[in-house]
């Protein structure tokens, strides 16, 4: 099966981003569905399941804004082999859930740790030092963090370098980790250029086998349409960025799935 290019639009935002008007991509309207917004209830679940069925977890995802990140564990779930999981985020997402029958922006992580039996490691990238002391102290054993402020230290970068990962990866990126001048968001942001995004990717790649990519952080429409374009436009750029930095390190069926 090759590997797709998958564009889920939730919001309508990806209309605005000519990154994605590719025809070689395979777009999922999202837009119809309901109980799928920051938490997904049961009914929502199964629609979203049912849509990305035919799609593998191998592939590179666009999954919209942060308010559906919680889509990294459907993706994941289709994995059947011992993997680990590479969060940039710039919050932790394990928070405890509100509503323990629904999956959340705010929790997926902790979902997938406690139902995916292939999971042997989560790694999460960029988010503050005090979101990080608010995961539950369970979970402080299982997840490595590097915060966004330990990786401004050397001791930190060669730390992270000389991470060891034994299992293919599946990468997840929240634009949230980039600063407010490499992308728009429509939650609070870290201060990552995209170069800087790049150096933590790269080190990853060169030396793991990813299974899997999946981008969000899209801005959401807002009333000022002057607003909207420039925040389009931006994330558009980043987002254009991004895919040529994944498709340069993998396999020629990505590279010519970009190409028109």
């Amino acid at each position: 099966m090759n590997k797709p290019i998958v564009i889920m639009n939730f919001t309508g935002v990806y209309d605005y981003e000519s990154f994605s008007h590719n025809p070689k991509f395979a777009w999922i309207d999202c837009t119809h569905l309901q109980g799928v917004e920051c938490y997904c209830d049961k009914d929502g679940a199964s629609a979203l399941k049912k849509v990305i069925e035919n799609y593998p977890a191998e592939g590179i995802h666009f999954i919209d804004s942060g308010n559906y990140h919680y889509l990294t564990k459907f993706w994941t779930d289709k994995i059947h082999q011992p993997f680990s999981l590479i969060v940039f985020d710039h919050h932790p997402d394990m928070q405890p859930p509100l509503f323990k029958e629904m999956i959340s922006c705010g929790s997926w992580v902790e979902d997938v740790i406690k139902t995916n039996p292939f999971l042997k490691k989560v790694i999460i990238i960029g988010p503050s030092e005090q979101l990080i002391k608010s995961v539950a102290p369970q979970y402080q054993n299982q997840v490595e963090f590097y915060s966004e402020q330990s990786l401004e230290q050397d001791t930190t970068w060669k730390k992270f370098s000389a991470e060891v990962i034994s299992t293919p990866i599946y990468i997840s990126v929240d634009k949230d980790v980039l600063n407010p001048q490499s992308a728009a968001t429509n939650w609070d942001q870290g201060s990552f250029t995209l170069e800087e995004l790049e150096q933590l990717l790269s080190i990853i790649l060169k030396h793991e086998q990813t299974i899997g990519i999946d981008i969000c952080g899209e801005c959401p429409a807002t009333l000022n349409i002057f607003e909207e374009e420039k925040e389009a436009q931006l994330d558009s750029a980043a987002n254009k960025e991004l895919l040529k930095f994944f498709l340069s390190t993998q396999s020629h069926a990505f590279q010519q799935a970009f190409k028109k």
